[in-house]
């Protein structure tokens, strides 16, 4: 097959920045390697399309039989994620990963949990406000703290930093604050759940397989741990990540039975990744999901898989694979 391969790289958005992980989800030029590699090992024959309008160039001018998407989308619109499915499904061109509706929706973080919670799915207590005005007439005192304070429409921990987390109201009415000025969208204040952080893993449609449920452990606990920008950054040397999770059986089989649910609710397709904090009497409150999880080998998705026993150009195989049988034209006998 032609695959064709669209991504945006870090060093391919130019221009000022108003804050320093701007381009903390895009990818580098390693993993599109590594993905290219994973494709040529199966005969296939890979069309970088890029991303921005660079693709908008090649998607129209290279024929391909179908796209391997991983492109975050340009800008910081809530939708950016659906650009480039949307274009694709414009052109009739078979994709993987997610539709753009869920997309956009999965970016959305309140609006994903508020989706989930009708479905039953437990999710830590939150409020969302979207101006300074907002800010000033919302009750503080009554939220549950200690609190955690996020931008509403971003991922790969964009804006959560060791400041993030508010004991008080007055201090979370602060970082409410900066949260807006910097980030020019809506702010999140979510009750913190002070238990483990647990990824899960999930691949295929029909049946959705979990790949692995896996727990960060910080190396060293200083009071409440969250998994901030900080410690992604420098992973290697505060995280330690286990994978099976070394908790309760009930736990996991709660994780699994969720994150199952979430993945069909929500309308993935592929694969995705589902966090959540487990509280310390073993239950899983759902944090979000991320159905365009990064497949570089700093990813936690990725991570987790070779945590298993995959190899990372298995990952990227079953992803293709999953998206094959939803499109059975594009296999040739």
């Amino acid at each position: 097959m032609r695959i064709g391969l669209s991504y945006d790289l870090k060093m391919g958005v130019t221009g000022q920045h108003a804050v320093d992980d701007a381009l903390e989800e895009y990818d580098s030029p390693d993993t599109v390697e590594l993905i290219t590699a994973a494709f040529e090992s199966r005969g296939h024959e890979v069309v970088r399309l890029g991303g921005g309008e660079q693709f908008l160039d090649n998607v129209r001018h290279e024929k391909v039989d179908i796209a391997f998407n991983i492109a975050e989308g340009r800008g910081s619109h809530r939708s950016r994620e659906a650009q480039i499915p949307s274009i694709l499904e414009m052109l009739d061109i078979p994709y993987t990963g997610s539709d753009p509706q869920c997309l956009a929706v999965c970016l959305d973080k309140p609006a994903t949990k508020k989706l989930v919670a009708a479905d039953d799915i437990i999710t830590p207590k939150w409020l969302t406000m979207a101006s300074e005005q907002e800010l000033r007439c919302t009750a503080w005192e009554d939220f549950p703290y200690p609190a955690i304070v996020k931008p509403a429409y971003e991922g790969s921990s964009k804006g959560i930093r060791f400041t993030s987390l508010a004991y008080s109201a007055k201090q979370a009415q602060k970082e409410a604050l900066r949260t807006l000025e910097c980030y020019r969208q809506p702010v999140m204040i979510e009750e913190f759940i002070d238990g483990d952080e647990v990824a899960v893993g999930i691949i295929g449609n029909n049946p959705h397989r979990i790949v692995g449920i896996m727990r960060v452990v910080p190396r060293k606990k200083n009071g409440h741990f969250i998994y901030s920008l900080e410690v992604k950054r420098d992973y290697l040397n505060l995280v330690d990540y286990e994978c099976p999770a070394h908790l309760d059986p009930e736990a996991m089989e709660k994780l699994a039975e969720s994150s199952l649910k979430v993945f069909k609710a929500l309308g993935c397709r592929d694969f995705a990744r589902v966090d959540f904090r487990v509280s310390p009497e073993g239950i899983p409150y759902f944090i979000e999901i991320n159905p365009l999880p990064g497949l570089g080998t700093y990813s936690d998705l990725i991570i987790m898989a070779k945590m298993m026993g995959w190899k990372h150009k298995e990952v990227i195989g079953a992803v293709l694979d999953a998206a094959l049988e939803r499109y059975p034209q594009c296999v040739r006998v």
